[in-house]
């Protein structure tokens, strides 16, 4: 039955990417990819050998994802606008990506995460810390000090978290690149 049906890996990583922006990471299984295919669960297991590693496949698909989108949007910029492209490029990805967006935070075991395109966001981060001039271990500071910036504010307006009051989570986002330009303009110093 997996044959007629043209399963390989890639296909059941995809459809579990687009399962997930649907009904949510957590959600994601080996069971509800095959009902998406109409096979039975034995079928994948020629391809997968478990969730973690159907699981493990969005991760990558969607660090390997976003980081091209990241690279697209910081193509050609710098400074403030580096920062601005970079995490709006982090949030349209969220909003349209949900579940896949869940999928980039899930822990990856050392080599696979070597060999994930997570190098490629730190790489990306750091290229925008310099054009603040930051040294070490202040840009490694900085490169945590956004990853959770980003992560959180994105996580808690996902969550709906900013929907009960104004002003808008918008303005706030705004506001917030400004205030993070301001303060890696003026790193203090220990």
């Amino acid at each position: 039955m997996a044959a007629r049906a043209g399963l390989t890996v890639e296909r059941l990583v995809r459809a579990g990417a687009e399962l997930a922006d649907e009904v949510g990471f957590e959600q994601v299984t080996v069971s509800a990819v095959a009902r998406r295919f109409d096979v039975k669960v034995a079928s994948l297991y020629s391809h997968l050998e478990n969730s973690q590693d159907l699981k493990t496949g969005i991760a990558l698909l969607a660090l390997e994802e976003l980081a091209d989108r990241a690279a697209d949007a910081l193509a050609g910029r710098a400074g403030k606008d580096a920062l601005a492209a970079f995490a709006n490029a982090y949030r349209d990805y969220a909003r349209e990506h949900p579940g896949r967006y869940a999928a980039t935070r899930f822990r990856l075991g050392p080599q696979v995460a070597a060999a994930s395109a997570g190098g490629r966001h730190a790489q990306m981060t750091r290229a925008i810390l310099r054009g603040y001039d930051l040294a070490e271990p202040d840009q490694t500071h900085a490169v945590r000090m956004l990853g959770s910036f980003f992560h959180g504010f994105v996580g808690l307006e996902l969550g709906g978290g900013f929907s009960h009051s104004a002003p808008d989570a918008q303005e706030t986002w705004s506001r917030m690149l400004d205030v993070l330009d301001e303060l890696l303009r003026n790193w203090p110093a220990p």
